[in-house]
């Protein structure tokens, strides 16, 4: 079947809120408490992402530099990201991604500080 639409997706994208938890229960790395960006790129082409993170108190931070190929995701942990440095844990921030190719991104946590996980799931909001 061939998909004759134009491309799917945005450039930029929004996550006002952010927050890696500073400890974990649990093994790792499956439950290691995280935030993560899935980003879904279903169009021909590669999507040269950068991700800049903003916080209450300080300059922010980024841009990190991710690349999503043609008809592929990418489940991103925030955790993960170390250059230009690292994302501090237990922290306030908030988050834009912006992409050269249209992109959909989810925002995805995983709290294991208890033995009782909680996990928090929603799409980034984009203009």
């Amino acid at each position: 079947m061939s998909d004759s639409r134009a491309d799917i997706g945005k450039t930029v994208w929004a996550i006002p809120e952010g927050w890696i938890p500073g400890w974990s229960h649990g093994p790792e790395p499956e439950l290691l408490s995280h935030e993560a960006a899935c980003i879904l790129n279903p169009n021909d082409r590669d999507a040269h992402v950068e991700i800049t993170i903003y916080f209450t108190d300080r300059e922010p931070i980024g841009p990190y530099k991710l690349t999503v190929g043609a008809r592929r995701t990418l489940h991103q942990r925030f955790n993960d990201l170390t250059d230009p440095e690292p994302i501090p844990r237990s922290t306030a921030y908030a988050s834009v991604i912006r992409s050269d190719t249209p992109v959909i991104v989810q925002h995805t946590r995983l709290d294991s500080r208890q033995a009782e996980n909680a996990l928090l799931s929603t799409i980034a909001y984009t203009e």
